[in-house]
């Protein structure tokens, strides 16, 4: 199976290096790292889809667009045609029918812009998630992070409930319907309650780990001890569902991206270093 690395979406937080790490400006920036997967029967795999095209006509929509107002000025989110998924597939010579399924980490605003994009693609996710993101909400976190204007059309759904099969020490869901046993979600709760990871096995062998937001940069991962931009460390507080959960899932994470390193890689949806490594076939 190849694996494409895109980035589905810009965001340019105010505070520079107090979010990315790196940037010597005002403006930070992070990324939606998604994954394209051609495989040699289920046709494309899309692993997450950042932001849509619909996301970027109704970018100020009035009153109540796909991504609310709030959100939008706190990241300072920059939505752009060109990077959304389905112009980057379009790119690299294939067709929105080509994308037979869409595995999801979660269903955030900034992880599911773009399924609507995809209207013959089957859509995998957690149970526990697409019940959360459909329900009535209350409180703030929970009414601008699931837009349900952004999948109200789509029609193919597979939930998944109870894990059954180990991976690496964590459960897995190792059967997703029509996909090979090489891709797998692994529930990783505590950034939301259906939030899980996406385990690709590559031709090599080799697993990659899409952790989705389980954890938000690259120094807490790969090392003994967690480091954290300040930015990133207050953002991931204020979008947990159970600080405990996501922080014994994260540990967990860090410490199989040390001990396991030859054998498997991990990667988060918003870190722009680890992207460009991926992209350059020398992940971190």
């Amino acid at each position: 199976m190849r694996i494409h690395h895109l980035n589905c979406g810009s965001d340019c937080p105010l505070g520079g290096a107090l979010f990315d790490g790196r940037s010597h400006g005002l403006l930070g920036h992070l990324v939606c790292h998604c994954l394209l997967i051609e495989t040699d029967a289920h046709g494309l795999v899309l692993v997450d889809t950042g932001y849509g095209l619909r996301d970027v006509a109704h970018a100020h929509a009035r009153p109540d667009p796909r991504i609310t107002l709030p959100w939008r000025m706190l990241l300072n989110i920059r939505l752009r045609e060109e990077e959304t998924a389905i112009r980057q597939i379009e790119a690299l010579g294939f067709r929105a029918q080509d994308v037979r399924h869409i595995v999801l980490t979660h269903l955030d605003f900034d992880h599911a812009g773009g399924l609507e994009d995809f209207p013959h693609a089957t859509v995998h996710v957690m149970q526990r998630e697409y019940d959360d993101a459909t329900r009535p909400k209350t409180g703030i976190v929970a009414r601008n992070r699931w837009r349900t204007r952004q999948f109200d059309d789509v029609r193919h759904w597979r939930g998944y409930g109870a894990p059954g099969e180990p991976w690496f020490g964590f459960d897995a869901v190792r059967d997703l319907d029509g996909l090979p046993s090489d891709i797998l979600l692994v529930p990783l709760p505590g950034h939301s309650w259906g939030h899980a990871g996406v385990a690709v096995r590559g031709d090599d062998g080799r697993w990659l780990l899409h952790a989705g937001d389980a954890y938000f940069y690259r120094g807490e991962m790969r090392r003994a001890r967690r480091r954290c931009t300040p930015g990133l460390r207050a953002y991931q507080r204020l979008m947990q569902v159970d600080a405990d959960r996501r922080m014994a899932n994260q540990e967990r994470l860090r410490a199989l991206s040390v001990d396991q390193r030859g054998d498997f890689s991990i990667v988060c949806a918003h870190d722009p270093v680890e992207l460009e490594h991926c992209q350059a076939g020398t992940p971190l």
